[in-house]
Formats: structure tokens, C-alpha cells, sequence
């Protein structure tokens, strides 16, 4: 039996009817307007013991100061006492002006409502305080101009016919590419300071790139940057789907590493071959196939409402991908032996996870959901052990990416996918936990200078990365008010999150012992001798194959600023050599950029993100 009390904003009103048989709801009388505050009271038998009181308390808080400041007013005359029949038991008597029970339950009544006038008021404490949180914070100068530089490298990198091009010592190249094939792959991205095209770190570049906008596009948007950044990922997005000409057969590589790392040349003056190389059912490779199917999926939400058709497109070419690198499962490394000098894979298990969980978004296809839990999470999620997100490994990634489902979606999901994704999002907490520099759980593997540090070669991938899916936490936590994160018993907010990822962009823009950015082009102090073939030689000169190396070895800086550059990064000392042959430190990649875009994106403001893709 339930009796339910309505608040008002002068009064508490009882209904009209008495307590109800059955544990029927009562429809509450209260005036026109929607009650703020609804109490239910529900009185349940529980035999041999007696009855069980249960509470259940709901409020809009459409005005929620109002209960604060009104008094609360109890009518004893609307109260009626619950007869014994309705207790199981004979008709009672006419209530008598003192009788025990009345009594009894307006004490109970007096208590409930101070313990609803109580849980308003912490209530309305959490709705200010996430109110204030969700409004959207004016623009942070310093990290709007570096992701307007950042945004550059992408047209530093830029092959095939050049269009509106903002990079004025670069020209068009590699038209040619494919062509052996009958292929367009003229277009897509230099991997890095060479002229190759390596399919698999370039759909994970178009896949973060994707996820940023997503998240972040509204505050690109507002410092003038999204048109650079849909542009960006169309001229990946165009090649990979020129790199899929049919459902199993998948070109990821344009050039041969071992003659293109004997030449020191420009792009624009290639004349070496260029081979292509593809997976195929004959030699499989699941993980190139499924992070091109993740950029491919994930594109197809950025392009959704603006380019219906050509979304659709990407969405074909993503599930067939998806279908070719799951049916015929071989690591690519292995099918092909070659590739293992550059971009060699440690597994295919988290692309795979990584690509259905993209697809489960922008399909809403339960199968997806269903492979990422029930039928592989097991399997390849390595739950409760936490890793490090990079163009290698993806489980990071694709825990904090269904962890959002959890954050915003979970709420008619069947109960063995919502257990699964709760593991996800566990160990998705265990990642954060280890990011917070004073948490009981907090890696080790950090620079005195703070930054995390995991390898000598492009050390600093992992930290951008890293702060990347901290911003990504904490504004999910913020945009579904969830107030905590716990660490063995500690507790943080999600600006401790925030703030760790300030620390690793604020390293990476110069506050650093080295006092350097590592951002080409930002602040007074930044690498000068940037290993990038393009950047270190003339436009003017007059270069072959092997005479061009005298640019690699020079101590002139470079002539040409590769703009928005994010070079490799410092040693684990805090130590950075700006010398050209200095590969890895260095060199920069795409990869690196699309995730500093990503970074930077997440910091120009504070906002609520989107709680849906579609």
C-alpha cells in the first residue's frame, strides 16, 4: 500500500484517498502546476516480521530555491488513519482526537518530511553545483592558437593535388600513386617525416581526428577551426575509401620504406617507385582492416548531417572492413613479414573492439554491442589491466569510448551487456586512477617535470594520449553529474582529471625544464631542426635521391617552419637534443597531432559534451 505526498512550493498536501490495498500508486491532487517534489510512501507486508516502510522521492527541481525558503506545512485533518481491514484485520473505529496511532503517524509524517526536505536540499546543492560546471567557460587563448596550429600539420602532410593550400612551400605529389593498380591513392597523409603512406597509423590519425570533432566540435567551432578539421579528415577518409576497391581486399601501404629511407627528397620531387601493398583473404590483416574500419565508422558520424550520402558511403565500406577483418582473423605483421621494421603490430583483438564499438554508434546495431561484450569481451578486452592508448593499442580507448554508453546510454540495455560494459568502464577508471599523479594507484612511469613517459622513441605520444581520455573522463563525468571518481579508497573530481591533462598540454606548449614547446610555431622557443625531409630542404633546390642528404646533416635550421609539428619529445631526464638526425625525438607524425587536436579541442573551454552522436 502507497501513499504518495506532493510538495509544493507552500505546503506538503497529502492525497485524498487513504492508503491503497495492493501497493497501488494514488494519484496525487495537487494543484495544476507539475509538483517539484513528489514522496511516496509505500507500507509493504513482510511476514511473520510485520510491514516494511519504503520511501521514494522524485523532483524536477524546475525552481529549486523555492524549497528552500517556503515553509512546510503539515494538515492533520487531511491525514486519515489506516483501518484495520485495510490491514488485513476488522473495520476500525472513528478515529479519537488523541488517539496513539494518529498521533504515531504524524510523527512519522514530521520525520519523512524533514528527511525529504534534507534530500532537496542536497539535491538542489548537486544541481547548482553541475549547473555551474556544465555553462560553457570563455575561450583559453593559449590553447586556441595551439590548435590552430596544430591543425596545420595536416596540410604540411598533405599528398595528391593540393586544394586551398595553406602550407606555401608545399605543392602537389604523389598523383601517381596507385596508378599500378589502377588506383587513385594520390590523396591520405605522409606518415611522418618521410614520403610514406602507412595505412595504419593514418586510419588511426583519421579515427582520434573523428572522435575530436565529435566531442569537441562545437568548440572548434567557436575559434573558427572546424573547417580545417572536417577538411583534414576528408583527405584521409577520401584515400581509405580508394584503398578498399573491393570488400576483401584492403591497400594500406604506398611506397617501399627501405628505398624511400635511402632518399632525402621532397615529396613534391619524388621520382622512385612506389608499390602498393594490400591484405587480402590470401594474407589477412585483421588489425589494419578493423582500424580502418573504426576511422572509416567513426567519420561516417562527423559527415552524418552534412553529407548524408557520402556518410553512407563510409558506413559501407566500415562494415565491410569490420566483416573482412573479423572472418579472416591473421595479424598483418605476420601475413606479411615486411612491415615488422615499421608500424608492427602486438595484436589485433583491441582493433577489433575498438572498430565494432565504433560501429555499434553509428548503427545502433545491438550485434556490435553484443561482440564487444558477451561474444569477445573476454576474450580481448583484458579487463582490470590497464594499457597505454597509441596507434598500437586501442583498449584504453575503447574502454573510456563504452564507458560513455554507461555514462549516457545504459538505460534499457539488457543486463549481461550493461554488466559487460561496467567492467569496461571499471577498467576505464583504473586508467584514470593511474593518470592522477596523487592517487594511491598512480603510475611511476612520469619525468621529474611530471610528464608521463612510457618510451624513448616518440615518448610523447603517450602522454598527449593519455591527457586526451582524461578530458575525455572528466567531462563525461561532468556532463552526467557524476561527482566522483574513487582510487583505492581516495576520491577525486573531475577537475583532478582536468587538471592532469592541463599538465600534460601545458608541458607540451613549454612549461618544461627545457622551457621549450614542442609544438613547431608556438612560443618563442620551439625545434628548430625538425627531422622531416620537406621542412629541411629549399623549395628552390635542386635535389636528387642521395644528394639531398647534405640537408639532413646540415646545421642550418630548417628553411621551411613545419607548422604545427609535435615533434617526438624529451628524453626521460627532461632532456631534448634539437638535432635533425635525432629520429626519435625529432620526428613528428600525424598520429601525434591528431591526438594533440583532440587535447586541445577539450581544453579551449569547459562544456557539457554530447550525450548522443546521432
Amino acid at each position: 500500500m502507497r501513499r504518495n505526498f506532493c510538495f509544493t512550493e507552500d505546503r506538503l498536501l497529502p492525497p485524498l484517498s487513504s492508503f491503497e490495498a495492493n501497493d497501488k500508486s494514488t494519484v496525487c491532487p495537487c494543484p495544476p502546476a507539475s509538483p517539484p517534489a513528489t514522496l511516496s510512501v509505500s507500507l509493504k507486508p513482510y511476514h511473520p516480521f510485520g510491514y516494511i516502510l519504503m520511501l521514494h522521492f522524485d523532483s524536477n527541481l524546475a525552481h529549486p530555491m523555492a524549497y528552500l525558503t517556503q515553509p512546510l506545512f503539515i494538515a492533520p485533518k487531511q491525514m486519515k488513519r489506516i483501518s484495520e481491514a485495510e490491514m488485513g484485520g476488522k473495520q476500525a473505529e472513528a478515529p479519537k482526537p488523541r488517539d496513539t496511532g494518529s498521533f504515531i503517524w504524524c510523527l512519522l509524517v514530521l520525520v519523512i518530511g524533514a528527511l525529504v526536505v534534507t534530500a532537496a536540499a542536497l539535491s538542489i546543492l548537486k544541481y547548482l553545483h553541475f549547473s555551474k560546471n556544465n555553462e560553457a567557460h570563455p575561450i583559453n587563448k593559449k590553447y586556441a592558437d595551439a590548435l590552430e596550429l596544430a591543425l596545420q600539420f595536416f596540410d604540411v602532410q598533405k599528398s595528391g593535388k593540393l586544394v586551398d593550400n595553406r602550407i606555401p612551400w608545399r605543392g602537389d605529389s604523389g598523383l601517381q600513386d596507385g596508378s599500378e593498380e589502377n588506383l587513385d591513392l594520390s590523396k591520405g597523409m605522409y606518415d611522418a617525416g618521410d614520403a610514406m603512406k602507412f595505412g595504419f597509423p593514418m586510419a588511426f590519425t583519421a579515427t582520434v581526428l573523428s572522435w575530436s570533432i565529435l566531442e569537441y566540435g562545437d568548440q572548434m567551432n567557436a575559434v573558427k577551426q572546424l573547417g580545417y578539421a572536417y577538411n583534414s579528415l576528408r583527405w584521409i577518409t577520401d584515400y581509405l575509401i580508394n584503398s578498399h576497391p573491393s570488400e576483401n581486399v584492403l591497400y594500406f601501404q604506398v611506397g617501399d620504406p627501405g628505398l624511400d629511407h635511402k632518399c632525402w627528397e621532397r615529396p613534391e620531387t619524388l621520382t622512385e617507385r612506389r608499390p602498393v601493398t594490400q591484405v587480402n583473404t590470401s594474407f589477412p590483416g585483421t588489425e589494419v582492416a578493423a582500424e580502418t574500419a573504426a576511422a572509416l565508422a567513426s567519420a561516417s558520424l562527423v559527415f552524418k548531417e552534412n553529407d548524408p550520402d557520402y556518410s553512407s558511403s563510409l558506413l559501407t565500406h566500415a562494415t565491410q572492413l569490420f566483416t573482412f577483418a573479423d572472418t579472416y582473423r591473421a595479424s598483418y605483421s605476420i601475413s606479411i613479414p615486411k612491415v615488422q621494421g615499421f608500424y608492427n603490430s602486438t595484436g589485433y583483438g583491441d582493433e577489433l573492439l575498438w572498430a565494432a564499438s565504433w560501429l555499434y554508434h553509428a548503427t545502433r546495431d545491438d550485434s556490435y554491442l553484443r561482440y564487444v561484450t558477451e561474444l569477445n569481451g573476454q576474450r580481448f578486452a583484458n579487463m582490470e589491466f590497464t594499457t597505454w592508448f597509441s596507434w598500437d593499442d586501442k583498449l584504453a580507448g575503447t574502454q573510456v569510448l563504452l564507458s560513455r554508453i554507461i555514462f549516457f546510454g545504459a538505460k534499457d540495455m539488457p543486463t549481461v551487456a550493461n554488466l559487460d560494459l561496467q567492467m569496461y568502464r571499471k577498467t576505464a577508471e583504473l586508467v584514470m586512477c593511474g593518470l592522477l599523479p596523487d592517487s594511491p594507484t598512480a603510475t611511476s612511469r612520469r619525468t621529474d617535470g611530471g610528464l608521463i613517459w612510457i618510451t624513448e622513441w616518440n615518448p610523447l605520444q603517450h602522454a598527449v594520449a593519455s591527457a586526451f581520455l582524461a578530458v575525455l573522463y572528466s567531462d563525461y563525468m561532468l556532463t552526467s553529474q557524476t561527482e566522483t571518481l574513487y582510487c583505492s579508497g581516495n576520491s577525486y573530481k573531475p577537475d583532478d582529471l582536468r587538471n592532469f591533462a592541463i599538465s600534460q598540454a601545458d608541458y607540451v606548449l613549454g612549461e618544461n625544464p627545457m622551457k621549450m614547446s614542442y609544438l613547431v610555431g608556438y612560443g618563442s622557443r620551439y625545434p628548430l631542426y625538425v627531422h622531416h625531409r620537406g621542412s629541411s630542404i629549399p623549395v628552390n633546390a635542386d635535389t636528387s635521391c642521395q644528394d639531398g642528404f647534405k640537408w639532413l646533416y646540415s646545421e642550418d635550421p630548417n628553411p621551411n617552419i613545419a607548422v604545427g609539428a609535435l615533434v617526438g619529445g624529451p628524453f626521460l631526464n627532461d632532456s631534448y637534443s634539437d638535432t635533425r638526425d635525432n629520429v626519435k625525438q625529432s620526428e613528428p607524425s600525424t598520429y601525434n597531432s591528431a591526438l594533440l587536436v583532440g587535447l586541445l579541442s577539450g581544453l579551449i573551454s569547459t562544456s557539457p559534451v554530447v550525450k548522443s552522436y546521432t
